[in-house]
This record gives C-alpha cells, structure tokens and sequence, in this order.
C-alpha cells in the first residue's frame, strides 16, 4: 500500500512515521527529496539559477537557501514560479523511490510523508492518506516549547496551512497525537493489524 502521510506543523509527523518504519514500513520524504533536487548538478537548481539569477549560489556552488527566501519572501509571482520549479523535482523524486521501493516487495507499507499532501493535490495518487493529528491548541503549545515562539508567531504558523480540523475530515486514517506516546502507539499498532502487515 501506498499512503500519503500528512497533518500539520507539530502535529507529530516525525514521530508516527518513525513508529511505522520500526514496524518496517519504507519512508519516502518530501522534505528530504526537496533538498536533494536542489545539490549542486541538479536540474531543478540549474533551473532556479536561470530564473533568479548566480546571486542563489553559496561559492561552493551549493543553493543559498536564505538568499532564495528573501528573493520570494512577499513575492506571490517568484514564489510561484520557485514553486513551479521545485514540486516537479521533488515529486519524480519521491516517486522513482516508491517505484523501486514497490519492486521489491508489492506488499509492503511505502509512506509518502508530504506536509503539503491535500494543499499541493497529491492525495489521490496515493492509496490511502493518514493525517497525524493534534488540535490546534496543542499545536500552538508545542511549536512555542520547541521553537521559542511567541504565541502569537505560533498561530501565525498554523494559521499559514490548512486547517488540521479540514484535513482530519478529509483522511482516510487518523493518528490522534494529542495524548502520550503510548497512545500514539497503540493508534499505530491498531493500524498495521487492521492492515494486515506483516
């Protein structure tokens, strides 16, 4: 099965697909293969040094992540097209990974872990979504606690995405973050049984 992991900033993420790959499942990274597309020889970054210029490139000749964000930071139309070079890039990645990930076992769990999985339309190429979900209160708690926010810069945050109540609505299976770890986990054994994965 392929399913499509998703949910919202501090939701817990992370942590559920580490419990389902130490039950054996593959991981496919979004955010991983976002910083692959952009190393140096990539086409993807070849692309982005067409469009905004040699100022994007450290000496080294590596993607100079803080001069790219000033450059669309406020700029709708260069963020789209930054985006429009980069989701391409990222998704033939991930999904040369699943390809080769499903011949070697068609049976086995590939996770697709994508925070912007409903935002950037990718849910119904996956078999299945789950969403890790956490209310927003929590949230808001956790992002202050882990990142040294404000409140108010942590609902900001949140408030950028799509709402997590939306997204639970629209799973097809939903991990409830909000208590212990415990919890967590008997929410993730419970779905590799109901699986029926090995």
């Amino acid at each position: 099965m392929k399913l499509g992991l998703t949910g919202g900033i501090a939701c817990g993420k992370s942590t559920v697909s580490a419990m389902l790959v130490s039950r054996g499942a593959k991981l496919v990274d979004a955010d991983q293969a976002a910083r692959e597309v952009v190393l140096p020889g990539e086409p993807a970054l070849a692309a982005i040094v067409a469009e905004f210029g040699q100022a994007v490139l450290n000496a080294d000749g590596t993607m100079n992540r803080s001069e790219v964000g000033k450059l669309v930071f406020n700029d709708r139309e260069r963020l789209s097209k930054l985006e429009a070079i980069l989701h391409p890039a990222i998704r033939n990645r991930m999904w040369t990974q699943i390809r080769a990930h499903e011949a070697e076992d068609p049976k086995q769990l590939i996770i697709a872990d994508i925070p912007l999985l409903y935002e950037t339309g990718q849910a119904d190429l996956y078999d299945a979504v789950m969403v890790v979900y956490a209310p927003r209160t929590a949230q808001a708690e956790r992002l202050v606690a882990r990142n040294g926010l404000t409140r108010e810069e942590a609902e900001r945050r949140i408030a950028l995405q799509m709402d997590i109540e939306e997204k639970r609505r629209l799973a097809d299976f939903v991990i409830d973050n909000s208590g212990t770890l415990d919890d967590t986990r008997r929410q993730v054994d419970l779905f590799w049984q109901e699986q029926g994965l090995p």
